[in-house]
This record gives structure tokens, C-alpha cells and sequence, in this order.
């Protein structure tokens, strides 16, 4: 995967870029290593990116928690204990709303 890296017009541009920096942060022998399995059956890296795939994917098991759009939709703003998801505004909104409760 990562030796068309180098290359312009990467089929996995985001992947080969994230590659690249796990390189860096812990050695190509450790990253060659996981690409080596999960090419060769095992479920210890799997990249998929525009309609290519390289590698293993887990398992599906019963107990996969799915995240719906009001997490993904999150902004994750510093001091948000999570409440404002399912409510429809950003963290940022749901303080603001929250805190004129408060001081009401």
C-alpha cells in the first residue's frame, strides 16, 4: 500500500498519508509487519478508502455498538459531558442553553 505513497494520485491518498505517520511513530518493521497479516487473512490492519480496500477486516460480533449521526455530528467542545447528544444543536449550543437554566 504505502509504496505508491510517493506516487500522485494514490488511490487511498487519506490512508497512505495515516500510514506514513504510524511509520514514523513506531518503525516500518512493525508497520510492514501488520500490513503482512492483514494482507494475509489477519484482522490486524484493514484500511478502506474510496472504494479500495488493503487488508483484514474484524469480525462483526452481536455486541458492535453503532454510532448514529447525533455522535457523529458531535463538535466535542471542552466542557461537554455528552448531554447535548439527541438533543439536535452542537455541544457549543446545548451549554449555552443549559447554563441560562442554571443561572435562572
Amino acid at each position: 500500500m504505502d509504496a505508491r505513497v510517493r506516487k500522485v494520485g494514490h488511490p487511498m491518498p487519506e490512508m497512505a498519508a495515516f500510514v506514513a505517520k504510524l511509520r514514523s511513530a513506531f518503525g516500518d518493521e512493525a508497520i510492514d509487519d501488520a500490513l503482512r497479516r492483514g494482507k494475509a487473512g489477519e484482522p490486524v490492519f484493514y484500511a478502506c478508502e474510496n472504494g479500495h480496500a488493503v487488508g483484514t477486516a474484524s469480525p462483526t460480533s452481536g455486541s458492535a455498538w453503532r454510532a448514529n449521526a447525533d455522535i457523529r455530528d458531535r463538535q466535542y467542545c471542552p466542557g461537554c459531558d455528552g448531554s447535548c447528544v439527541g438533543q439536535g444543536v452542537s455541544c457549543k449550543e446545548w451549554l449555552k442553553r443549559t447554563a441560562g437554566k442554571e443561572n435562572s
